[in-house]
């Protein structure tokens, strides 16, 4: 008998060892596999209006000085929603990483470099934190707003554009820097800051501005970084719909890294102009008004190596990179913590080796740390706070990681399966593995329930005690192989019952009290159901029977089949009558069934309807079955199996409360 092999991913999504992801119970993932939804995240990205500022030539030439001038030429580039919600449904907050297929990826301080031209080295971006906006927005711009413009120590950026968009070009060195720190303050707040608030900035940056050149030795992409990766793991977390941080970041990475949802674009001459983001600049060529977060899902969960770019950079063309920024690029291997104020997050390039050019080894375990939040008070200088944290960076040139040439990259992917989270959705619906889970068992019980029945009839005369005794141990082991194949109950979820039940055109419920039941001449078979407002909403749902069909064939075998309700497969109860020696007596058998009666009960009583209370337990099981009288059992059966019981039994007037099991 071929016994089809099963892929414990079907029913086991992962980790299988809990040990690195060990928030998978707060993760969307777990959600989705539940088939709660949530939808394409609202991506809070507010670079639409950033061209309507018009800057001075002294302007832009401040802007460069701080360290933006890269970042100021990049356009609003369209952000495809679902997309980055089905890579956000990968990102894990213990690694720091996209848990792919493949193995995990990131985005690293050299992504930030090449594709913003953000400053990767440098001072950390901390200062200190404020709880208003007056004193300081009067301090670095000249200017207070009012109190509508403002929510605690954040201004809305739509004050910033209306008071600061244009600067005269003759106006005093003064001025000219109040609009360009504003001007920052916005372009940082639309960009590598931006808030879930949706419009509004916190002014605590407006400080490190106050001087340009000071302004550019801080590392602002690491800082962009730590933001994103912040807001990433929050984005993961199952109770949240939003996301913030520097979106067009992450979607150009999945552009350079992935061939998913990769635009078509209508090439022109600054394919490999810097930075590199300005690559996905102009319209594209394809729709993607069908992609949504399952279609991204979906592709994601069927990820192959050849989807994926490991090194896309190194196609480009070399020398449009300043130098300034190709030489800090080896920082990009540095196992440290990135820090954007009260943001501090670990960068942690050897758990993505594939995208430096070396072989993957396993990865060290993730020393965890407190994400902590100190922006709330007004006043503090968070440097003098985070010394750990602040230690770590100083030291990221000694913490550059290397690959080993000589490492196995199939044990990595062995242990990296046993840890990661294989699938966000299921590879197929909750009613398609219902419907599967039927089929295979009953094609593998097939072959069981034959030997089974040859065994109960097969005759025994003219056999020696030895051929008999061997009959008897096969007859044993079919029935006990076929009672261990059951494996969990039927789950049919509360809609479709109802929706079977409203097909079920006039069929009439049996209810708990009197209802169901028949009268014989001689005594009473009586039917019970629980009703329906006691049931279980989901696991223990009521399958509504059609038909119950009693037939003999030549005294040898009766068979009571169960034919299910519209689409819901149950498979067959056989009753196996077994002739031993010629004798009239009938032992019954049931060989097979792959579903368990214990919602619904056959009591057989002597006297009339009114000796059976209303109240009876619907529930029969094995333990009670065991301790059943011999004859009794085979008088009752008799009684279900004779010609008058046969034409009494009304298919329109049963439901039958089924679960999964079978009965011996």
């Amino acid at each position: 008998m071929e016994v089809e092999a099963v892929d414990p991913y079907v029913t086991n999504p992962g980790p299988i060892d809990g040990s690195v992801l060990y928030d998978q119970d707060k993760h969307v993932s777990t959600a989705v596999w539940e088939g709660q939804e949530r939808g394409a995240l609202r991506c809070h990205e507010h670079t639409s209006k950033l061209d309507q500022w018009t800057l001075t030539p002294k302007q832009i030439d401040l802007v460069e000085k701080a360290g933006f001038g890269y970042l100021r030429s990049i356009p609003a580039i369209s952000l495809d929603n679902p997309l980055i919600s089905a890579l956000v449904e990968r990102w894990r907050r213990e690694t720091n990483t996209f848990h792919l297929n493949v193995g995990e990826m990131s985005v690293t301080l050299k992504d930030v470099a090449l594709l913003l031209g953000l400053a990767i080295d440098g001072e950390p971006v901390i200062g200190l934190t404020y709880t208003s906006c007056s004193s300081v927005c009067e301090k670095y711009l000249g200017r207070v707003p009012e109190s509508s413009y403002t929510s605690g120590g954040m201004v809305k950026l739509s004050w910033l554009k209306e008071f600061f968009f244009h600067c005269p070009v003759d106006a005093p060195i003064e001025v000219t820097e109040q609009h360009t720190r504003a001007y920052l303050l916005y372009l940082v707040g639309s960009t590598i800051f931006s808030t879930t608030t949706g419009n509004k900035v916190p002014v605590m940056y407006l400080p490190l501005f106050e001087n340009f050149d000071r302004c550019g030795q801080y590392a602002w992409g690491a800082a962009a970084l730590a933001f994103l990766y912040r807001a990433l793991g929050n984005a993961s977390l199952k109770t949240q719909s939003t996301i913030s941080g520097c979106l067009t970041l992450l979607q150009c990475w999945s552009y350079f890294h992935l061939n998913i949802g990769r635009p078509k674009l209508n090439l022109d001459l600054m394919y490999d102009r810097f930075p590199f983001a300005l690559r996905w600049k102009g319209k594209q060529s394809g729709s993607t008004a069908n992609r949504d977060v399952v279609f991204y899902r979906k592709t994601l969960d069927s990820l192959k190596p050849c989807d994926v770019e490991w090194l896309p950079y190194r196609n480009l063309d070399s020398m449009v990179i300043p130098e300034h920024i190709k030489s800090s690029l080896i920082l990009g291997r540095s196992k440290t913590m990135l820090i954007c104020f009260d943001k501090a997050e670990r960068h942690l390039p050897n758990r993505c080796l594939r995208q430096y050019g070396m072989l993957q080894s396993i990865p060290d375990d993730v020393e965890r740390w407190e994400r902590k939040s100190r922006g709330v008070d007004g006043g503090v200088d968070l440097s003098g706070k985070m010394d750990s944290e602040l230690n770590e960076w100083m030291d990221r040139l000694l913490n550059i990681v290397d690959g080993d040439e000589g490492v196995d990259e199939s044990e990595y992917m062995d242990w990296y399966l046993r840890i990661t989270r294989k699938f966000i959705g299921r590879p197929i619906s909750l009613s398609s593995e219902f419907r599967r889970t039927k089929i295979n068992k009953c094609s593998q019980n097939a072959g069981l329930r034959d030997i089974a029945h040859i065994a109960d009839t097969f005759s025994t005369k003219g056999l020696d005690p030895q051929q008999i005794e061997s009959i008897s141990r096969i007859r044993y082991i079919a029935h006990e192989c076929l009672r261990d194949q059951i494996a969990s109950p039927v789950m049919v979820s509360a809609s479709s019952e109802l929706e079977a039940g409203k097909r079920a055109r006039g069929k009439e419920r049996i209810r708990r009290k009197g209802a169901g039941k028949r009268l014989r001449k001689d005594g009473v078979v009586q039917y019970n159901a629980i009703s329906e407002d006691v049931q279980p909403q989901f696991y223990g749902t009521a399958i509504g029977i059609d038909q119950l069909h009693l037939s003999h064939i030549d005294r040898e075998i009766a068979c009571a089949e169960l034919y299910p309700g519209d689409d819901i497969a149950v498979s067959h109860v056989q009753l196996i009558h077994v002739a031993d020696n010629g004798d009239d007596g009938e032992n019954l058998q049931l060989c097979n069934a792959h579903i368990e009666v214990d919602q619904s009960e056959l009591d057989y009583a002597d006297g009339g309807e009114n000796d059976v209370p209303d109240d009876v337990s619907a529930e029969v099981d094995h333990e009670e079955l065991k301790h059943i009288d011999g004859d009794h059992l085979i008088q009752e059966v008799n009684h279900v199996t004779s010609e008058e019981n046969v034409k009494g039994l009304n298919p329109a007037d049963k439901v039958l409360d089924i679960r999964s099991s079978i009965l011996r």
